[in-house]
């Protein structure tokens, strides 16, 4: 097992990425070859898919002033066109390295594997309390979903499950929009990712074969899931669970920052954070982070093919219940984690790590379920869910998919403002956890302020000249 520091716990969390002094992240070409999404095309052969016309949107929080700058070097280096980038700058001036770098993976990964969809990052205003945090992101949640053009909503970041999370499942439900989040990179369950209106994302180790092709795949051992508190088992799940309770994730993809990805970053001039310099850099990075805006642009290829058709899909009624009716051969097969810790099989989150950092830091009980990597009658896999995507086959299921079921019953909500969590002394967005290299150095999270959410990614290897990135080798929820 590769040595690891976790991040600082924030409420709510993202995860802090690591640094490597050697890059040799994977490419996007090698990404996408590997999950069969370089090759779709429609309407015959003639039109690639790519998520031309459509928007994703990524909800991340305070600014980043380098991120079009950035982008642009990712494009360069890697041949891939000029995206229609808008932001809506919630923020103000404040600025924050840690987030800065998340926001950097999420706006990268998301259009390299949808290169002709549209970009649109609402950043939200940091707050003092996590109250505020909630509240400040659901405002951007709102922002994005009543934006013309938006068919899917990617959110890497989570907040530790409280009593009155079923209230804000309202935020998730705007028709033909799909909403993702990352599961987290520890053990236990986050929302919004265990929100049933969500598709929640959990990690994975890939492995490419000597062809450069997909390889293999474990479960990752820090990915985040588990059987919510408080949310009721969908009927989409009934095919997997019955234990009562919503599992996450649903759904999984390459996780692990030592076969993470490349990202390009500079953080900003007294931005915070655990970054000391304002030095753009190349660094390899990973964490459920990366899979959320991942499968954010699989569903706007999928939505590119419906345009002409059903239209985009609407992620609690159709692509949750199309996801569970899908084919097994429609994924990869992932196997179980080698390590019993986080992900992996056997870890009691009732007595473990998960449960201690809900009950101590969040004024909650624990999950009282233990993690598995594979489903049966009774439990649905709560590390990698239904496994990761093959693109060639799912893309098209989704296109042509007809399937419609009624929405999950959550808490009304009432129309009234809901609980927010409870503040705590340190409370805040939690980070994602960085992954120590060999001959490399760790990225250290320079994270103190209470009111950012936890990034479900963590991040890679850093070049070690290059100040730390968040988003990429830590993991924000941690």
């Amino acid at each position: 097992m590769k040595n690891r520091r976790r991040g600082l716990c924030l409420r709510p969390q993202i995860d802090l990425l690591d640094d490597r002094c050697l890059l040799s992240g994977l490419t996007p070409a090698q990404v996408a070859a590997a999950y069969g999404l370089n090759a779709i095309t429609f309407t015959g052969t003639t039109v690639k898919g790519d998520g031309s016309g459509v928007t994703i949107a990524l909800i991340e929080m305070y600014h980043d002033p380098n991120l079009a700058s950035d982008l642009a070097t990712f494009d360069q280096k890697y041949g891939l066109p000029t995206p229609t980038l808008t932001v809506v700058n919630l923020a103000g001036t404040q600025t924050n390295s840690s987030w800065g770098e998340e926001e950097s993976l999420d706006v990268e990964w998301a259009h390299a594997i949808a290169p002709g969809a549209n970009i649109l990052v609402v950043e939200a205003a940091p707050g003092n309390t996590e109250s505020q945090q909630l509240q400040n992101l659901m405002a951007a949640v709102q922002t994005a979903s009543t934006t013309p053009g938006v068919a899917v909503v990617s959110m890497s970041w989570g907040f530790p499950e409280f009593s009155g999370e079923t209230a804000y499942d309202k935020y998730f439900t705007t028709p033909g929009i799909t909403y993702v989040a990352a599961s987290g990179d520890s053990p236990g369950v986050e929302y919004p990712a265990a929100s049933p209106d969500v598709v929640a994302v959990g990690g994975t180790t890939l492995a490419l074969s000597s062809s450069g092709g997909y390889g293999s795949e474990t479960a990752w051992d820090d990915s985040g899931g588990g059987y919510s508190q408080y949310e009721a088992e969908p009927a989409y799940q009934e095919s997997v669970q019955t234990t009562g309770q919503r599992s996450t994730p649903d759904v999984a993809f390459d996780a692990n920052p030592n076969t993470g990805v490349e990202i390009y970053f500079t953080p900003a001039s007294g931005g915070g954070g655990w970054q000391t310099t304002q030095q753009g850099s190349w660094e390899e990075v990973g964490g459920t982070s990366l899979g959320t805006p991942a499968w954010a642009a699989i569903i706007a290829i999928a939505d590119q093919g419906r345009a002409a058709g059903p239209g985009s899909l609407d992620g609690s009624t159709q692509t949750l219940p199309a996801l569970y009716a899908a084919p097994s051969s429609d994924f990869n097969t992932v196997a179980p984690a080698s390590s019993s810790f986080g992900g992996g099989g056997g870890f009691g989150y009732g007595y473990g790590y998960g449960a201690f950092w809900s009950s101590s830091l969040f004024g909650d009980s624990g999950l009282g379920a233990s993690a598995t990597t594979s489903s049966s009658s009774t439990g649905a896999n709560t590390a990698t869910g239904l496994g990761t995507p093959i693109g060639s086959a799912l893309v098209p299921y989704f296109v042509s998919s007809t399937l419609t079921t009624p929405p999950p019953v959550t808490g009304s909500g009432g129309g009234t403002t809901p609980t927010p969590p409870p503040n705590h002394v340190g409370g805040g967005p939690g980070h994602h956890h960085r992954l120590t290299h060999s001959g490399s150095r760790t990225v250290k999270s320079g994270k103190t302020h209470a009111e950012a959410p936890a990034r479900a990614r963590s991040r890679h290897v850093k070049q070690g000249s290059v100040p730390k990135k968040l988003s990429t080798d830590r993991s924000l929820r941690d």
